[in-house]
């Protein structure tokens, strides 16, 4: 009777939660916006208290006015903040919040370079993707109670279906759907980019500099969250066509920002 009563909880969670990505792919997400947003905040007001905030004027302006350009394509009021960090990184959380590291604006050349590392992360939130993966783990961890229920965990033959379980949880939903978020997030952020007029194929020259950077410093794609940078420039290759029209509507309508660095 438990179990056929979590396995009935089960089912109803799943199909309560469907939503769907800007991309149009069905994804798991039952937690609340409201609760992931007070969640961003709460991340983003410890950061800025235990980080160092760059004060630097310049570097400042040209990351407020990329990411405002940006922004205002999605709507919403977003806080920018810019970190003194010298590592290679920016995001995005939920409840409109953006930091940038100045380790990745001192590596940009120009303001589409760094609108395509923006773009990304602002669509990592449009795709709700920290709800999904929060959502996979609780539904990950309900699986596992009831394979516990069935498979006496007490027992020895328990215990491996479990550890079974949590093995191909880590290597067969949570991984790949990890990948297949930064791959999204790129395909929704070359076309953010081109909406607000900047110039996609900086995307591709910006993971070209990223891969150098890295100096092959790379986990196997495999075992990897993210792309491997071959694998996306290629990927972002075959948007490009996509979003250069993307671009030139943009442009066609004034859409031309103007972001020194």
């Amino acid at each position: 009777m438990k179990f056929r009563l979590l396995l009935i909880l089960f089912i109803i969670v799943l199909l309560v939660a469907c939503a769907t990505t800007p991309t149009g792919r069905s994804q798991l997400a039952f937690m609340p916006d409201s609760e992931l947003d007070a969640m961003g905040l709460q991340a983003f007001t410890t950061m800025k208290n235990e980080k160092e905030i760059s004060q630097n004027t310049r570097e400042n302006q040209f990351v407020r006015c990329v990411a405002n350009a940006i922004t205002r394509e999605t709507g919403g009021d977003w806080e920018v903040v810019v970190f003194e960090d010298n590592t290679l990184n920016a995001f995005a959380l939920p409840g409109n919040k953006i930091g940038v590291h100045t380790g990745l604006v001192d590596l940009v050349d120009n303001q589409d370079q760094l609108a395509s590392v923006i773009g990304h992360e602002i669509g990592h939130v449009m795709a709700k993707h920290s709800n999904e993966r929060m959502s996979q783990k609780l539904g990950a961890q309900m699986g596992m109670s009831i394979i516990a229920a069935v498979a006496a965990p007490t027992t020895p033959m328990g215990q491996t279906a479990l550890g079974l379980l949590g093995v191909g949880t880590q290597y067969g939903l949570i991984m790949p759907f990890s990948r297949l978020h930064e791959s999204e997030a790129d395909a929704i952020g070359i076309e953010l980019m081109a909406k607000a007029g900047f110039n996609p194929a900086e995307s591709i020259t910006l993971w070209q500099k990223m891969a150098q950077a890295s100096q092959g410093a790379q986990p196997v794609e495999f075992l990897s969250t993210h792309p491997s940078h071959e694998t996306r420039i290629e990927d972002l290759r075959a948007l490009l066509p996509k979003a250069n029209k993307i671009m030139g509507q943009a442009r066609s309508t004034g859409k031309n920002p103007a972001c020194k660095k």
